[in-house]
């Protein structure tokens, strides 16, 4: 006869397992991490150069030959390189943590919840790698050339008035790119530090790889039935306020770059609305299929949502 003390040390049993085996799991990832890191110091300095690509380009096109940036205390530089390795070392080890994650939550799964989630394990990492590039190649570029053109604006100010008093009659302007400094007046030029630089490539990287997570986390809300897509187009214009505050808190203060997040995300958000839909239309294909589907239920649902449309 089995006492207590056995029906309890039965049923803690699974849950230790259970537990051992997250040890495992977390222990194979740190692992893997910490490979990652090692893997991504070797590099760090071609990446930080890949990295502060935008600001070379842009120094250039306004007439600084040799573009040069600088670190002001002894450790700082080394600092960087090992931010550099932390951040491409969790994206080199992220297949092996996403494997590990998998194989801790998957024994727990139906095999159709297997195979709804699986695509998104999949989905979440192309499409922050698809904001990543968009963010490095197109956003931080035009952001760069909107801070430090301003530098440029004197020499423009002294080729407008040359062309109209005579080149002769206009002196250099201090702090033009490509302009000697006058014997008048403090030079104002730009010694970028390489930590502050790297801040916001990053920064710009990290909020459009985690904005073009929205239509993965939202079909994923749909397939689970938290979200539809009456209810997504009944919140509409809750979501454009929503993409205003975002794109004003992860950008820098300059509209073009606050413009560029708002039309990106808000088009994500209109394509969720569409992956949703289809999401849903599955959904009652294979109801259909297995004459589970009830059309009253469905005209009462979307009632609901012409109702929730209505008041908001």
């Amino acid at each position: 006869m089995s006492t207590p003390d056995d029906e309890i040390d039965d049923s803690s049993a699974p849950l230790i397992e259970h537990l051992a085996e997250l040890r495992t799991r977390l222990i194979r990832s740190v692992m893997a991490f910490a490979v990652g890191i090692v893997l991504a110091f070797v590099v760090a300095e071609p990446i930080l150069q890949f990295l502060l690509g935008p600001i070379e380009a842009t120094l250039r096109e306004l007439g600084d030959p040799s573009p040069t940036m600088q670190y002001t205390s002894p450790q700082e530089y080394l600092f960087t390189l090992f931010r550099i390795s932390m951040v491409f070392g969790f994206a080199l080890a992220f297949p092996v943590i996403g494997y590990q994650l998998w194989r801790f939550v998957a024994p727990g799964l139906y095999r159709q919840e297997k195979n709804a989630f699986l695509p998104f394990m999949i989905a979440s990492p192309v499409m922050f790698l698809l904001g990543a590039t968009f963010a490095h190649f197109v956003v931080t570029p035009l952001a760069m050339a909107f801070f430090l053109g301003f530098a440029d604006v004197p020499s423009i100010i002294a080729d407008l008035m040359g062309g109209l008093v005579g080149a002769d009659a206009v002196p250099p302007v201090a702090g033009a790119p490509g302009m000697p400094g006058t014997s008048e007046g403090i030079r104002i030029t730009f010694f970028g530090k390489v930590n502050e630089s790297l801040d916001i490539t990053l920064k710009f990287i990290i909020a459009f790889g985690l904005c073009f997570q929205l239509p993965v986390l939202l079909t994923l809300m749909g397939k689970a039935g938290l979200v539809s897509a009456g209810g997504l187009k009944s919140v509409r214009k809750f979501a454009v306020v929503g993409i205003l505050v975002l794109a004003a808190l992860v950008t820098p203060p300059d509209v073009i770059t606050q413009m560029i997040l708002f039309v990106v995300v808000y088009g994500l958000y209109e394509m969720s609305i569409q992956l949703v839909a289809r999401v849903e239309k599955q959904r009652e294909k294979a109801l259909r299929a297995q004459g589970l589907w009830f059309e009253e239920e469905a005209e009462e649902d979307a009632a609901d949502h012409a109702d929730e449309a209505r008041r908001s």
